[in-house]
């Protein structure tokens, strides 16, 4: 059965594969216009204009045909071959052709289990090994390229792999924070559907609200005006409804009373911290996210029993 979470995931992976054949279709095309224009080589701009075209034409035809598994694993086992006469092509004037078999094991880790991760180390590999066999035993007739060319087309490998990994990396990290919610969603439905409180269900509040408690602190974002449970919602990918019932589970009536501790708490800072003969008293609320003094005085003395008149009096007075 196919799950919310799983559509998502899927939708992530997909979006992957779309920015990453955009990513290499331009590194490709620059790397035939180099060996066109800049480092006259025709074999290999014709190899890599051809690996341009078959890498868009094929992703155009099997893209809403095939699953996204089917295609990271036809592209990983193609990719890796293809780039065998590029590794042959550079052997013995740079090592950096294997630095595009660097990413086949994090595009594993990306999209499968953990033990593909081990199957395609052992594939880009071999590739090296065989690589290296292969040009120790034969000899080709390849074009010799001079020292500053190959710094150049290395300086560009070097950079395209970094993007690659930076996207890889940037969709993993978004795919394990669906993980992550929906593990957090399951709990809750335990919880839900067994109701008597048990000492498994404690962590998973508290861990909830020191997330919600982290989030509040180090982002201040009580100090938006507008701010309400929808923005807390979105800023930490979790269903407002989860967020509420675990921060009343900590004792608080409801969002707006917790989020009206924060800002309070930040004005009783501010008011230690600041001469109220240099800054104003409308500087502090609305720094603390008031929107004005009547919600600010009403909501100070609803939590702290008394005006803010009388606590800066206090304060003078100490």
């Amino acid at each position: 059965m196919t799950t919310e979470k799983d559509i998502k995931i899927e939708q992530y992976k997909r979006q992957l594969v779309y920015y990453y054949n955009i990513l290499m279709s331009v590194i490709l095309a620059l790397f035939g216009l180099i060996f066109t224009f800049i480092i006259p080589d025709k074999i290999m701009a014709w190899y890599l204009f051809g690996g341009l075209f078959l890498l868009d034409y094929t992703y155009l035809i099997v893209r809403k045909t095939y699953s996204v598994n089917v295609m990271v694993h036809s592209y990983i086992i193609i990719a890796t071959l293809y780039n065998f006469y590029i590794m042959l092509a550079f052997w013995n004037n740079s090592i950096a052709s294997f630095v595009w078999l660097i990413p086949i094991p994090l595009a594993a880790y990306v999209f499968f289990q953990r033990k593909y991760v081990y199957i395609y180390s052992v594939f880009a590999l071999l590739n090296i090994v065989a690589g290296y066999l292969i040009s120790k035993s034969f000899s080709f007739n390849f074009p010799i390229h001079r020292p500053e060319d190959v710094r150049l087309t290395d300086t560009i490998l070097m950079i395209s792999n970094v993007a690659v990994i930076a996207l890889l990396l940037y969709f993993k990290d978004k795919i394990k924070r669906v993980e992550i919610y929906h593990e957090i969603e399951e709990k809750a439905q335990s919880t839900i559907i067994q109701p008597v409180p048990t000492p498994e269900k404690a962590p998973f509040a508290d861990e909830l609200f020191d997330k919600i408690e982290s989030v509040m602190r180090e982002k201040q974002l009580y100090k938006d005006v507008n701010f309400n449970i929808s923005k807390l919602s979105t800023e930490m990918e979790i269903n407002s409804s989860y967020i509420s019932k675990s921060i009343r589970a900590k004792g608080y009536p409801n969002f707006n009373n917790y989020l009206n501790m924060h800002r309070i708490a930040w004005v009783k800072k501010l008011l230690n911290e600041n001469d109220l003969e240099k800054v104003t008293l409308m500087y502090i609320y609305t720094e603390a996210g008031f929107s004005n003094q009547s919600t600010f005085n009403r909501v100070f003395k609803q939590m702290e029993n008394i005006t803010p008149s009388e606590y800066i009096s206090s304060l003078q007075f100490h």
